[in-house]
């Protein structure tokens, strides 16, 4: 089946563009906080951005999105929208260590990467999208609390630790910790990183990796494997939706493996529901 008649090809987009890319961003803000909260923080200017913003344009209106960053993201994209920025992607070589996004763009996106970028190190095709945009349903633990910049060290192999179970690869390996340490610098300075830390010791953490308008989107959840099944998660979880909804945005979203039912469950008793799915193809 054949593109739409009057498809436009994909195209770089630029800050004269904000006003669509806004428009069609709030169209889905759960699923789409990740690069709303981007594009409010830097605009369309690749240098500010740090990523490239194509868009696919049909009939004269924007109708997708992909940013194309360390992930390739597209937002809104259809199947013809999604084959576009799959060819133009396929094009430039593959730049992202994953595509990440609602499951079915992303899973149409890879149906035509895969052939030239060859198998991903993980195709994860199911993951729950969940909100929560009321209290939490079980008691927060009152001390979980924004993490202080002093304590960046302490913070830090809790978040590799994450890092490396979650992902399957370490996020030092590239370049000794030096990007991922700042991130994670920016995220306390930014009063976005939550931990329970107890003489000096990580016993639980999360922090708040997008922020756009209403919504807020949970990552980096973690447990010490030492203390995994005593209300820990649930109970930390619970403190970092009370903070976020306090300070930041009054729905909590978050994005979970499918295979992950210990997590799910916590979720579920916090009060998160489901909104939608996601993939993630991870290289």
């Amino acid at each position: 089946m054949g593109l739409p008649l009057r498809s436009a090809p994909t195209r770089l987009l630029d800050d004269r563009d904000l006003p669509a890319v806004r428009e069609l961003l709030a169209r889905n803000p759960v699923a789409d906080v990740f690069v709303a909260s981007r594009i409010e923080a830097a605009g369309l200017d690749p240098w500010r951005l740090g990523a490239e913003m194509w868009g696919h344009t049909v009939d004269g209106r924007l109708a997708a999105l992909c940013y194309s960053g360390a992930n390739l993201w597209p937002v809104a994209a259809g199947p013809a929208s999604a084959r576009l920025f799959a060819e133009r992607a396929r094009r430039q070589g593959r730049r992202c260590s994953s595509v990440v996004g609602v499951s079915s763009s992303v899973m149409t996106m890879w149906r035509y990467l895969e052939p030239t970028w060859g198998r991903a190190r993980e195709v994860r095709a199911d993951q729950p999208l969940l909100v929560i945009d009321g209290p939490p349903l079980v008691a927060p633990d009152p001390l979980v609390r924004p993490v202080r910049p002093d304590e960046l060290d302490v913070l830090l192999p809790a978040c590799i630790a994450m890092f490396t179970e979650e992902i399957g690869v370490s996020p030092v390996v590239a370049d000794g910790g030096t990007l991922y340490r700042a991130r994670i610098a920016e995220f306390i300075g930014q009063r976005r990183s939550f931990a329970h830390i107890a003489d000096g010791r990580v016993l639980f953490k999360a922090e708040i990796g997008a922020v756009a308008a209403d919504v807020c989107q949970i990552q980096g959840v973690w447990v010490d494997p030492a203390l995994r099944g005593r209300g820990l998660g649930a109970a930390g979880t619970a403190s970092v939706v009370a903070l976020a909804r306090a300070a930041l945005a009054p729905q909590v979203s978050l994005y979970v493996n499918d295979f992950n039912h210990a997590a799910r469950r916590i979720y579920e008793r916090v009060g998160f529901r489901r909104v939608g799915t996601f993939a993630s193809i991870l290289f």
